[in-house]
């Protein structure tokens, strides 16, 4: 009994390892459904990847600027250009916290700030725009 509980016990280490080793450094997301269209997805670790608003987040986050009241803008007439530069001294702003769950996961290398009127998906480090929602925010 113990025999047969070992053998099975070391054949699932073993297909463990040898789906981690085919794995390791690469996670492969994929989502048909029309509303999740354009998540991110990361494909390889050592590769640049593209991130992009979904169809999903550019409904939810102009549902919200519709509904709220805030009518506060920030200073920037400068153009956001997908991959332009975000100068640090433009004034913006990180996305309200009720927004930003309702929206879909980024990876920990990029986040969504609201400039003026409109909101920005920039890479943390470099300050590189990714994506823009222009005329959105109030």
């Amino acid at each position: 009994m113990y025999k047969y509980l070992l053998f099975a016990l070391i054949g699932l280490m073993l297909s463990g390892c040898a789906s981690y080793t085919a794995t390791s450094g690469r996670v492969a997301v994929k989502d048909d459904s029309a509303a999740n269209a354009g998540r991110v997805a990361v494909k390889d670790n050592s590769v640049a990847t593209v991130v992009r608003f979904s169809a999903g987040d550019r409904a939810v986050i102009e549902d919200y600027y519709r509904k709220s009241a805030s009518a506060k803008t920030s200073p920037g007439s400068m153009p956001l250009i997908r991959g332009g530069w975000l100068p640090a001294d433009i004034g913006a702003e990180p996305l309200p916290p009720a927004l930003e769950r309702k929206l879909s996961p980024l990876p920990s290398s990029h986040e969504r700030q609201k400039v003026g009127r409109n909101v920005v998906l920039i890479e943390k480090k470099t300050r590189v725009i990714a994506d823009v929602l222009y005329n959105t925010a109030k």
